[in-house]
């Protein structure tokens, strides 16, 4: 079910006011406003392998523009003060093949057809006190239990309330309540869903939100931990905890590692089943000057309930607290799966702000049930960014993104992604 939520409302006009109210001087000199520019392409070509259903492809280009524009804060008295943010983004389809549902523009299922534009409008009214700031309407979570998508070409957003506080010396604490999800594909809030239920107007979306509490604290400069929890009412609940450890092995060696654990159990009404996993997720990245190596290795455990995979919500919602996330994901019942990266930066060689990233990821002993073989999945990377550091153009961004997918269950895919990027701040 569609629908425009009473935080967001409510924030939207509360920003409108705010932003029009340029007389208090802390609110508008220490606002920040950027227009956004992104040129994006993305082709995606399956593999048709004999004795499996055909899957088509799709390729699309579009060219997006966002206002993202946040205020200073006011000061009311009582040490609180207020601010709004609005966030204003637009994409137009410049080519598409237009009826194969692509997941990045909004899709006509009754027509099958794709939307030939798409656009987002949230706001958010933000009160601060001391250290401790709350966050009402539109939403960028960046958190082990929710993250905002940007992968394609706007950004997926939610609306609800979110609370953080770091008043206490070396932690943060968070409580949130989120009610609805805009998805990366679509244009209006929905109710939660659990992938890879992604058709808003079929899935089971009786959720009345997601609750969610979070703590980090650092213990020592170098060891730090995390415990989180999120219930998806009616859908699942999850515990998240987590260690890092952060070191510099000599003057130009620096290692950063973490061990990262959920478990996963079923909600309420328990709308997709009965769910009971865990996943274990370890990774560690070493820089030596202008060399990166990235290791990881993650596991799954347990019932997965209705989906067979790792609980995450309907709407392509991403989960980069799994060190093997990426387009194949290794989430599936049992799988066990290893990756290896490596990342160059071009400084050293005359190149400032250009880098080169390989990686490989290999998953198998995926669990399909009695009397099925064991399943395996396998993916390659590569990844070219560059950035202008200086002069006129500096800001301008480019990005190339190769994809390579091996499955033993399904369709090996192969895609590209070439996005252009500029920022203008005001």
């Amino acid at each position: 079910m569609k629908k425009v939520t009473q935080h967001t409302m409510l924030a939207i006009a509360i920003a409108a006011t705010g932003m029009s109210a340029t007389v208090h001087a802390d609110f508008v000199k220490d606002s920040n406003v950027q227009l956004k520019f992104k040129n994006f392409y993305l082709d995606r070509e399956f593999n048709h392998e004999a004795g499996r259903n055909v899957s088509r492809g799709y390729g699309n280009w579009t060219q997006a523009i966002t206002l993202d524009a946040k205020s200073g804060y006011h000061d009311i008295g009582a040490g609180i003060q207020v601010g709004a943010d609005l966030l204003a983004q637009y994409a137009v389809g410049l080519k598409s093949q237009g009826t194969v549902d692509d997941i990045h523009m909004p899709y006509d299922y009754a027509n099958k057809k794709v939307e030939k534009d798409n656009a987002k409008l949230g706001a958010t009214l933000k009160v601060k006190y001391a250290k401790t700031e709350l966050k009402v309407g539109d939403l960028l979570p960046m958190s082990p239990v929710l993250f905002f998508d940007p992968s394609r070409q706007l950004l997926t957003t939610y609306s609800g309330a979110w609370l953080e506080s770091k008043d206490i010396k070396d932690t943060k604490l968070t409580l949130a309540y989120i009610d609805g999800i805009n998805a990366r594909y679509d244009n209006q809030y929905q109710d939660f869903s659990l992938f890879p239920n992604n058709n808003f107007a079929t899935a089971k979306t009786n959720s009345d939100g997601m609750y969610i509490a979070g703590v980090d604290h650092q213990f020592t400069p170098e060891i730090g931990g995390s415990y989180w929890y999120a219930d998806v009412t009616d859908i699942y609940q999850q515990h998240y905890a987590a260690a890092t450890f952060k070191t510099s092995l000599t003057e130009k060696t620096k290692l950063d590692s973490h061990v990262r654990y959920f478990n996963n159990s079923d909600s309420g009404d328990k709308l997709y089943g009965e769910i009971d996993s865990q996943a274990v997720s370890v990774g560690t990245k070493i820089n030596h000057g202008m060399h990166t190596v990235q290791l990881g290795y993650q596991q799954m455990f347990g019932d997965m309930g209705g989906s067979g995979m790792f609980p995450t919500l309907g709407g392509w919602v991403p989960q980069p607290y799994l060190d093997n996330w990426s387009v194949a994901s290794f989430i599936r019942k049992d799988e066990r799966s290893w990756s290896v990266g490596y990342t160059y930066n071009f400084k050293d060689a005359g190149v400032p702000g250009l880098t080169a990233t390989v990686r490989h990821f290999n998953g198998d002993n995926i669990d399909f049930g009695a009397g099925n073989p064991k399943g395996e999945e396998k993916e390659n990377n590569v990844i070219v960014n560059y950035v202008v550091p200086e002069g006129k153009l500096k800001g301008l961004g480019f990005n190339y993104m190769f994809i390579d997918t091996d499955y033993s269950f399904g369709n090996d895919l192969e895609e590209h992604r070439v996005a252009t990027t500029y920022t203008y701040t005001f």
